[in-house]
């Protein structure tokens, strides 16, 4: 097992608090047609919150819960980076446990 995998679930665990916390959270659940986007973050059928919600999140779990190899690379905060600037609020922790992971997975990010 790779020696981050406790991290990687310890972040996955703070994204989703952060995003409660924020009311980024959402009870509707996404139509199927939306969950199946080919498109990069889904962002042709979902806002960014809700692909880390109903995707990301749940892709990373069963990677860490499978013991399966981490990603090699993540863009998710540079996408997070893109999104929040154009929201009011403040983003900044979730930013930052996006932050982290990313270089967590890819340390030259």
């Amino acid at each position: 097992m790779d020696a981050r995998t406790s991290e990687v679930a310890g972040f996955l665990l703070l994204i989703e608090h952060e995003m409660r916390t924020q009311g980024l959270w959402s009870d509707k659940v996404p139509t199927e047609h939306d969950l199946s986007s080919l498109e990069p973050f889904s962002v042709d059928r979902l806002d960014f919150e809700q692909w880390v919600q109903w995707i990301f999140l749940p892709k990373m779990k069963t990677i860490v819960e499978r013991g399966q190899p981490l990603p090699s690379v993540s863009g998710i905060w540079h996408m997070a980076e893109h999104v929040f600037a154009q929201r009011r609020g403040n983003w900044k922790p979730l930013l930052k446990h996006f932050q982290d992971f990313d270089h967590l997975i890819s340390p030259a990010s």
